[in-house]
């Protein structure tokens, strides 16, 4: 998949500095060097015994005050990350894989994960979407080592046992010896071993999987209200535009937290607030779908503003005076006739869907350890789009994502977090903006959605 190309560098500056020398953009950056470099944190290299405490097994018990408290041992657990791989990713939750245009012709696959198992996703022969466990039979070799491809069969490169797009076993190298001799005896029942076949759901060209017989179907799971939101954006066929990947040295409930939380957008972004692209003045509104797990936020940007609430508190995120030499980047077309500009979509335990201004893209989060994190971006457009709403959307993406000016703050932020409450395992986190109770809102001066992912994972937990 081609990388997206970058935005042009001309593109970020500033046009009207407060102070001389001194751009937006670099007083944006330097205000998260200062927490990193300054601390002498290597984001590539952070160990996690240096921000990781176990939590007492004692204490382990969700806090009286319901959801509005979230105890911080829930993020540093070593047992509490092995019980989520059991219960949430190989129990009863839908799992995000990926978009279907990825896979466009018969035989085309691509390798993931659900959770910390891997898995390969296929389109068979028939047509058919088909995700099966990226584990030999034999030995529990990975079966396909590329990211993606086209193919009639897999082998694996250890024994060269070979499988069909389904998953199943089809051949076993020498299984009756060679002249008589060796082989299997004929009791033998290799396909007992045989990778696990995941049950596949397809919604609005999304790609769903779960181990789960009992698990409604998605869209029961997502809850209407939610569900109608992400048909709303996956309107008509999509094309892939390329992606990008971004680690997090966080727990993966740190950010799907963030990604949930209406409350820090205009408050920690600055690029957001200083161009008014979300500020909370602005109208808007949050949705919470299925057990809570699901969320929908939304901002309509050209609304009415009641007043300059951020420049009269002084706040940090109101950066006045500041321009864009190329303001077109803030440019955008309502292409969907609601006037909403910004829709953060989420689906418990890692689907992200985001609509910021024309840039359209999802999310895979993917836990790659207690205090680690993995996001897959795969941006997209419509097939429709011609070349110039193309060049927009490319370039929106790049303002949004690992190196834009979002993306780097949130990781930060999540960063900031695990290891701020590293030695503090029996405190909790407070969690009453907009209340103490799961449900939708017109305001976004709120966390019900993060209480609503702690709905759902309770559930999922047994907490």
């Amino acid at each position: 998949m081609p990388a997206l190309a970058r935005a042009e560098q001309a593109e970020i500056r500033t046009a009207r500095p407060r102070t001389a020398g001194r751009s937006w953009a670099s007083s944006r950056f330097s205000w998260v060097s200062r927490h990193f470099t300054g601390a002498r944190i290597d984001l590539n290299e952070f160990p996690d015994k240096d921000i990781l405490l176990s939590a007492d097994p004692a204490s382990r018990a969700w806090p009286s005050e319901g959801l509005a408290r979230v105890p911080y041992w829930i993020y540093q657990d070593e047992d509490v990350y092995r019980r989520e791989q059991e219960r949430i990713y190989r129990g009863d939750a839908w799992n995000f894989l990926g978009l279907e245009a990825e896979l466009p012709e018969k035989g085309d696959f691509k390798t993931t994960f659900v959770g910390e198992m891997p898995v390969v996703v296929t389109r068979d022969e028939s047509g058919a979407i088909r995700c099966f466990e990226n584990r030999c039979a034999h030995r529990g070799a990975l079966l396909c080592l590329a990211d993606r491809g086209n193919t009639k069969e897999i082998a694996c490169v250890y024994h060269n046992w070979t499988y069909d797009l389904r998953g199943d076993l089809t051949a076993v190298a020498f299984r009756r010896g060679v002249q008589g001799k060796g082989g299997m005896p004929l009791d033998a029942d290799p396909e007992s071993q045989a990778p696990r076949k995941f049950r596949v759901e397809i919604f609005c060209g999304l790609i769903f999987a779960t181990l789960s017989d009992k698990t409604p179907v998605v869209e029961r799971y997502i809850g209407p209200e939610v569900a109608a939101r992400i048909r709303r954006v996956m309107k008509e066929p999509i094309k892939i535009l390329g992606g990008y990947t971004q680690v997090l040295q966080s727990n993966w409930k740190l950010y799907f937290e963030n990604v949930k939380d209406t409350y820090h957008a205009s408050l920690l972004h600055l690029f957001f607030s200083t161009f008014r692209l979300n500020r909370l003045e602005q109208k808007g509104g949050v949705v919470v779908g299925g057990e809570g797990g699901s969320h929908a936020s939304f901002t309509m940007m050209k609304s009415d503003l009641s007043g300059d609430e951020y420049e009269k508190a002084g706040m940090r995120s109101a950066s006045g005076g500041y321009a864009l030499q190329a303001p077109q980047m803030l440019e955008s077309v309502d292409e969907i006739g609601d006037g909403v500009t910004l829709q953060i979509l989420t689906v418990f335990p890692g689907f992200v869907l985001q609509q910021i201004m024309n840039s359209l893209a999802v999310r895979q989060v993917l836990p790659k350890g207690v205090g680690r994190t993995e996001l897959v971006w795969t941006c997209f457009g419509y097939a429709s789009d011609d070349a110039k709403m193309t060049e927009l959307r490319m370039k929106q993406s790049n303002l949004v994502g690992p190196a834009g000016y979002i993306s780097l703050e949130d990781g930060a932020a999540t960063g900031f977090v695990q290891r701020g409450a590293a030695g503090a395992s029996e405190r909790s986190s407070f969690v009453e903006m907009g209340g103490r109770t799961v449900e939708s809102n017109e305001s976004r001066v709120t966390e019900t959605s993060v209480r609503g992912l702690w709905q759902q994972y309770r559930r999922h937990m047994d907490l």
